[in-house]
Formats: structure tokens, sequence, C-alpha cells
């Protein structure tokens, strides 16, 4: 493992974490910049009021991870699993998440600017209060998301899977493209209290 450790106030550059066990480390005020980290486990870790910038994650684990105030920017994200994480009013700024697993996520009161989510499964994922600014779904499963009280500009949505979406309301103005369209006006239609028949 490096000698570089997620403590209070650490200071780390160009540091690659090769399957580093980085699990339940409990950390503030990090700032993390230019590192790799590959298959590293996070899981359970609880990180406060930090930046992560200009860094490249491969088959990370932050399943469980709690996360506050922390700040995730010019990175990129594949294959990593996010289950059952929080990141309340976290601030997301020119990322790609790409084929990760991101269900029962919590992005409460969250900050994204100029982001991605490629092929991901976003299943029951919260952005609740969240702010999304010039941010695109491509291909995601968003089955029972949560986008309630949302605020929005230059939001798009390609291909993806919107069944039992939440607060679809505040979605107004988003461009829907693909199935995803025909099933976000069924929860559109529920949520002002329009009841279909049993041939739906």
């Amino acid at each position: 493992m490096p000698r570089d450790d997620l403590e209070d106030d650490a200071v780390i550059r160009g540091v690659r974490y090769d399957r580093t066990d980085l699990a339940d480390r409990e950390a503030e005020a990090v700032e993390a910049e230019q590192c790799q980290f590959d298959g590293t486990r996070l899981t359970g870790a609880i990180l406060r009021r930090s930046q992560l910038s200009d860094a490249v994650f491969t088959s990370c684990d932050f399943a469980s991870v709690r996360a506050q105030d922390v700040s995730l920017l010019r990175s990129a994200v594949t294959s990593s699993r996010f289950t059952g994480s929080s990141w309340d009013s976290g601030n997301f700024r020119d990322v790609v998440f790409e084929s990760c697993r991101m269900d029962f996520v919590f992005f409460r009161h969250s900050k994204f600017r100029t982001v991605v989510f490629r092929d991901c499964n976003v299943q029951q994922a919260d952005f609740q209060r969240a702010e999304l600014r010039d941010v695109r779904f491509e291909n995601c499963d968003l089955t029972g998301a949560q986008f309630a009280h949302l605020d929005s500009q230059n939001l798009r949505f390609e291909g993806c899977t919107m069944i039992d979406v939440g607060g679809s309301m505040s979605l107004k103005g988003a461009t829907v493209q693909g199935g995803g369209s025909v099933e976000l006006a069924f929860s559109l239609a529920w949520e002002v209290g329009i009841r279909f028949g049993p041939d739906y």
C-alpha cells in the first residue's frame, strides 16, 4: 500500500493505488490530485470536506461510503460500485461515470456540472433537491430514481430505462430520447392523478 493513506488534512498527489484496501477509513479535509485508483476498496469509508481532482477510478468499490461536502472534479470513473453510498451536498464537475453500479445512491443536495452517466445502473438513486447543469444520462437504468425538487438546466436522457421515476414533474425542460420517454409519460400521468385501466 502507498504511504499516502486517507487521513485528516492529507495532501496526496500523483499516487497510484493498485488494489489497495482503504475500507472503513475516516478522514476530513483530504486533497487528492492526479491519482489513479485501480481495484481500490473504499467500502464503508467516511469522508468529509474533501476534494478529489484529475483522478481515474477503475473497478473500485465505493459501496456504503458516507461522503459529506466532497468534490470530484475532472475525473473518470469506470466499472465501479457505489451501491448504498451517500454523497450529500457533493460537488461533481467534468466527471464521466461509465459502466458503474450506482443503485440506491444518495445524491441529495449535490451539484453536478458537465457530468455524463453512461451505461450505469442508477436504480432507486436519490437526486432530490440536487442541481444538474449540462448533465447527460446515456443508456442508464433509472428505474425508481427520485428527482423531486430538482434544479436542472440542459439535462438529457438518451436511451434510458425510466420506469417508476419519482418527482418526474421536476424534470421540466429535460430532453428525453428513446423508450424512456413513454415510461416517463406514465410517471407524469400518475403524479397528476391520471389512472389507466387494466389494459395498461
